[in-house]
């Protein structure tokens, strides 16, 4: 059950914490600088704090590529509860007028989330997220180079609830390696 609720949650807040487009005629050099900040290694804590599975802990480890063509963000990655994984991956690309287009896994098509918008104001993204009947945003800010909070929130009866929280930290090449190594 908990596994399920990762997977279904996790997408979105991963993230979905972060995230590239053919579009750019409507990006500015803030979107990009923002998102390239999010370039690297990221490892952290997180927690369900709203729900079945509230007070549910795991932990998250993800890459962030930027595209030096596009505006946004690939993440890969994957989130851990006790002895299981549950691999991650987003893309969020500036789409134009709209703002932020992208998925967090495979989509509202399969078992994750579109983003069907969002923008970049300082050191905050916020995207719009929806699968089926469920409605939510994606807050990412940045309050230093080296720190990356992470709020999930769903919409429930006109208002928004916030139900993952993570506290992402760069990591370097080499934590990556030594962790890998144990």
């Amino acid at each position: 059950m908990v596994r399920m609720a990762l997977s279904a949650l996790l997408p979105v807040a991963t993230a979905a914490a972060i995230l590239s487009s053919p579009s750019e005629a409507h990006a500015s050099e803030p979107d990009r600088k923002f998102f390239n900040k999010v370039e690297g290694a990221w490892s952290g804590p997180g927690e369900i704090v709203a729900g079945k599975y509230k007070g549910t802990r795991f932990t998250c480890n993800f890459t962030g590529i930027t595209d030096k063509q596009k505006v946004g963000v690939s993440l890969d990655g994957g989130c851990r509860v006790g002895l299981f994984t549950q691999k991650m991956s987003a893309i969020v690309e500036h789409a134009g007028r709209k703002g932020y287009r992208g998925t967090f896994m495979d989509g509202a098509v399969g078992e994750g989330l579109d983003v069907v918008g969002g923008s970049v104001k300082g050191h905050k993204v916020t995207l719009n997220l929806t699968r089926n009947q469920l409605n939510g945003a994606m807050l990412a800010s940045l309050p230093d180079d080296d720190t990356l909070h992470v709020t999930v929130s769903v919409r429930v009866d006109q208002q928004m609830v916030p139900v993952i929280g993570m506290n992402l930290k760069r990591v370097s090449a080499s934590s990556i390696g030594a962790i890998a190594g144990k």
